[in-house]
């Protein structure tokens, strides 16, 4: 986010082809992506509450949530998953949903690949803690990413996430319906929140009030996940050229 202080010292530790992390650098980036991503683990760990108690209501048990967040970690694709099974929608719309979501990784993931040094397999974990959140405190400008902030804020979102299942799905039954505790309303307020960042120009709103229209008219007409579906279409606007 263009909001955030400059990088500290050490500019290499930011790309692939320049000099090793110095340590005490890179241990401040962990630590201001901590600080930083704190009240985004708040929200998520509310977001991941309520998908307990969801995925449990779709009759997922409590093992197979825990199990998806704990792998999975994309939370608005195992919650699509599981409100489209437990409004009666079949598993493809199911899968599908999930999968187009989730398919926003692919450009995330190259932009941050200049960030994520060393080995296959550090690499490799590294990106299972780059999810929307980490995504945004990790950005420092120019399109550069530190992996500091990334892990730092990857961690942290990931144990709000893995800790708000587990509370969610074991205590299902005494928590009730999320709307009880006002948890319905987390994850629109927290996607709208890194939505604003994301919106740096007329096509991206556009996309935007797209995806919002499609939803509305196509929701009291369809059977559940097509309208997520058809939404995520909108993200096509963003293969133009500005």
């Amino acid at each position: 986010m263009d909001s955030l202080p400059p990088v500290l010292p050490d500019p290499g530790t930011h790309t692939a082809t320049t000099k090793p992390e110095k340590p005490a650098a890179f241990r401040e980036e962990v630590r201001y992506g901590l600080r930083t991503a704190l009240p985004l683990g708040v929200a998520v760990f509310g977001f991941a509450v309520s998908f307990g108690i969801v995925a449990r209501s779709a009759g997922m048990g409590w093992l197979a949530p825990l199990v998806m967040s704990a792998t999975t970690f994309a939370g608005s694709a195992q919650f699509a998953g599981a409100s489209v099974l437990g409004t009666g929608g079949g598993v493809a719309a199911a899968v599908v949903a999930a999968s187009l979501l989730n398919s926003r990784y692919l450009p995330i993931g190259i932009s941050i690949a200049p960030a994520m040094t060393g080995g296959i397999l550090k690499r490799l974990l590294s990106a299972q803690l780059v999810v929307d959140e980490s995504w945004a405190v990790g950005h420092i400008g120019g399109g550069r990413y530190s992996r500091g902030r990334l892990l730092g804020a990857g961690v942290l979102i990931y144990a709000a996430w893995v800790g708000g299942t587990a509370v969610g799905v074991l205590g299902a039954g005494f928590l009730g319906d999320p709307e009880r505790f006002g948890l319905d309303v987390v994850s629109p307020v927290l996607f709208l929140a890194l939505l604003k960042g994301q919106i740096s120009g007329r096509l991206a709103l556009l996309a935007a009030v797209l995806g919002v229209a499609v939803t509305l008219l196509m929701v009291p007409v369809s059977s559940p996940g097509v309208p997520l579906i058809a939404a995520t279409s909108a993200c096509l606007l963003g293969l133009r050229k500005r």
